[in-house]
């Protein structure tokens, strides 16, 4: 990472012990299986950030002023195993250091650390995954840490809502829960589908935010860009939902595969996270303290410890 503070800010707003947001970037892109580039979207989407204005018209704020600090990159790269277990890592520390935890990468398999830390540190997690993907697969390629695995994990240990699902493999049905899943063709004639999502999620929301998920029209460089997504606004209008009405606890956003002849997407994917962050802390004061509402449990032990974080 080239970048010294998130968007350019000012260093009194990027510094750890006063922000209330974290930034991880993770450029890793080991097990994608199509485009590769997913390791440079941070950089692209850093760099973008740095030319985005940073007064958000809709919600009247600057969220800078609450505080973003830019962590160090996770440059772990020897195994998918090692590259989830680090993940893992990093982020619960954050998270009981009483910040609001982002990730950004890299490709999908990133999600199940992410995923994993929250989980730990937050009671009835729901995890609301918006991909073009299922991604639900036990195992691929002799992985359980591959991107068509990324929320299979926490299919079975959280509140798994997913949305914008358009592919998949047949294997995936029989781990699916249809009840808890909005695939695109039925959304896109479903002028209550938002409603309908956010009354299956719990309180405590965690979002892992697949790029694909959007119209390769609007996002076209990302690994798969699958037709039939979703739109800039209508995304828009369902995450405010999620954060007015649920307890966001944290996000992930992933898949940007930059290309060096259009940098819309770069610029939508910065566009996107700071829109999250300003839905999130809209109406917070400046200067309140923020509270995460995690759970002692999250200074046990790692209950996927002996089966995962030491492969």
């Amino acid at each position: 990472m080239t970048t010294k503070t998130y968007a350019g800010i000012p260093k009194e707003n990027a510094a750890l012990e006063t922000s209330k947001i974290v930034l991880i970037p993770v450029p890793y892109d080991g097990t994608s299986t199509f485009q590769k580039g997913a390791d440079k979207g941070p950089d692209a989407f850093l760099h973008a950030s740095e030319n985005m204005e940073l007064y958000d018209i809709e919600t009247e704020t600057e969220v800078y002023k609450q505080g973003i600090h830019l962590a160090e990159a996770i440059t772990e790269s020897s195994s998918p195993e090692a590259v989830v277990a680090e993940v893992h890592k990093r982020t619960k520390e954050y998270i009981l250091r009483n910040k609001f935890v982002t990730v950004f990468g890299g490709e999908h398999s990133i999600s199940i650390g992410t995923i994993r830390a929250f989980n730990e540190c937050f009671d009835d997690l729901t995890v609301l995954h918006i991909d073009a993907h299922a991604d639900l697969r036990k195992e691929y390629q002799g992985s359980k840490c591959n991107h068509a695995c990324a929320v299979y994990e926490a299919s079975q240990t959280t509140n798994l809502i997913q949305v914008g699902i358009r592919s998949m493999d047949v294997a995936e049905t029989r781990v699916m829960d249809t009840d808890k899943t909005w695939f695109a063709h039925d959304m896109a004639n479903d002028e209550y589908w938002m409603d309908s999502v956010v009354e299956a999620l719990g309180d405590n929301v965690f979002i892992t935010f697949d790029l694909d998920a959007l119209d390769p029209s609007i996002m076209p460089s990302t690994g798969t860009p699958e037709p039939g997504g979703l739109f800039w606004y209508e995304t828009l209008e369902f995450l405010k939902q999620v954060f007015e009405e649920k307890n966001v606890v944290g996000f992930d956003i992933v898949e940007l595969c930059p290309n060096e002849d259009d940098k819309s997407s770069d610029f939508l994917a910065a566009k996107l996270y700071y829109k999250m962050l300003s839905y999130k802390f809209n109406g917070s004061d400046e200067g309140e303290d923020f509270e995460s509402n995690f759970s002692d449990k999250g200074n046990t032990i790692s209950k996927f410890k002996d089966t995962q974080d030491d492969e």
